[in-house]
């Protein structure tokens, strides 16, 4: 099996979620790149919905397929979004922002009446904390904000995380977000407690958004080389 397969069986059956008249929030990532892509397909055929990318990248893919697309200053409800995750708990909490667009997927995710998150089999764990945690920092005093992260990390339980600044491709500078700022990758191994994590970096200045997606995601799809497995959580 191909971990593209079970990404596209994942992305597949979460077509099912979606109804004409519908206003879709479009998740970032290569799973989601397979969502959009389905979506289109649908579209095409028929289907009557309107798009809210979470980041340029999305954007442009949306755009090139012919997906109509909103602003997200017009958008005045979204009904679901279909996103990925870089990790998912038996709890559905996620760790996202591998793609560097957590800011914008969280505000997307938290604004949506419904979240699914697609993703292949891989990225279900007993514990999150394995993939780097993203956190999204203003580039003004970014090296305090980095100490303080360190600090957020280990007081929430976290057995010393290394945080470092993610750089570009070129590796000679900071990646810069969509929305302007840095991205802070945390290797922690292990998150004992995602909730602790989460308030311990949400109230650290110069902290935008952090990658602990929490009491988001109503309905996780896993896709394996059968299909797609669903799971639903209540909050």
């Amino acid at each position: 099996m191909s971990q593209d397969e079970a990404k596209r069986n994942a992305a597949a059956a979460a077509l099912e979620f979606v109804e004409s008249g519908m206003t879709l929030g479009l998740g970032t990532g290569s799973t989601a790149a397979f969502f959009v892509e389905f979506l289109a397909d649908e579209i095409s055929d028929g289907l009557d919905v309107r798009c809210v990318p979470t980041s340029v990248a999305t954007f442009e893919q949306a755009a090139a397929l012919g997906i109509p697309l909103l602003p997200v200053e017009q958008v005045e409800r979204i009904h679901l979004t279909v996103d990925g995750a870089d990790e998912i708990d038996p709890h559905a909490c996620l760790i996202k922002g591998g793609g560097a667009a957590l800011l914008r997927e969280k505000i997307i995710a938290n604004a949506s009446d419904h979240m699914v998150v697609i993703a292949d089999e891989s990225k279900a764990v007993e514990t999150l904390g394995a993939f780097p945690l993203p956190v999204e920092v203003s580039p003004f005093g970014f090296t305090i904000t980095a100490k303080k992260v360190f600090d957020a990390l280990k007081t929430s339980g976290v057995d010393q995380p290394i945080v470092k600044l993610r750089e570009s491709a070129g590796g000679k500078r900071p990646l810069v977000t969509d929305g302007g700022n840095y991205i802070l990758d945390c290797r922690c191994k292990e998150i004992p407690s995602a909730q602790a994590a989460a308030l311990a970096l949400s109230v650290v200045p110069g902290v935008v958004e952090h990658g602990l997606f929490i009491n988001l995601a109503r309905t996780v799809i896993l896709g394996d080389e059968e299909g797609a497995q669903i799971l639903e959580f209540e909050y």
